[in-house]
């Protein structure tokens, strides 16, 4: 194993453990920020990988837009900081066995799909040229897509969760 193979695996170590922290820690602020050191670590692997434009991209737009815009979400929700009971809805092993699941078909799809093929790390795989072309020519309407959806959601979760938003559920007739 060469150093960038070892730097990568070791990487890859943190945005996973760190991406388990995410989703089992009981304080929110804390999942935003567990969120950031796994982005962090995805970062830091398109460095190894010599993808620098990616590299920044994600820590610019997801480390600097998306944890600052849920951090303000979590603010404008006036969702609770510490820790809360709330958060706990109970289904822990059925979400337990639905991840479990998807990652068995994620593991059997990559290792049917590549097999014993070895791909060395090697430089250039992240031009900004490429990305742009595959981007602007390929992608650009699924990523519009997801866009309007992500702001859906957004607003719906804000709508959703403030009740001074919402019109009056006193039920003046």
């Amino acid at each position: 194993m060469s150093g960038q193979e070892v730097v990568f695996t070791l990487l890859g170590v943190v945005a996973v453990g760190s991406a388990v922290l995410v989703v089992t820690t009981r304080r929110l602020v804390h999942a935003a920020l567990w969120l950031v050191v796994s982005f962090g670590a995805l970062a830091g692997g398109y460095l190894v990988l010599t993808a620098e434009f990616v590299a920044w991209v994600q820590v610019l737009i997801y480390v600097g837009a998306v944890v600052v815009l849920l951090l303000f979400g979590i603010m404008l929700t006036r969702a609770p900081i510490g820790e809360s009971a709330d958060l706990d809805s109970g289904n822990r092993w059925a979400a337990l066995g639905v991840a479990v699941a998807t990652a068995a078909v994620l593991v059997t799809v990559v290792v049917m799909g590549f097999g014993d093929a070895r791909t060395p790390l090697r430089a250039g795989g992240g031009s900004a040229e490429e990305l742009g072309a595959g981007v602007f020519r390929t992608w650009v309407l699924p990523f519009e897509v997801l866009s309007v959806l992500l702001l859906a959601s957004l607003v719906g979760a804000i709508v959703l969760s403030r009740s001074d938003i919402g019109g009056d559920k006193g039920g003046d007739v």
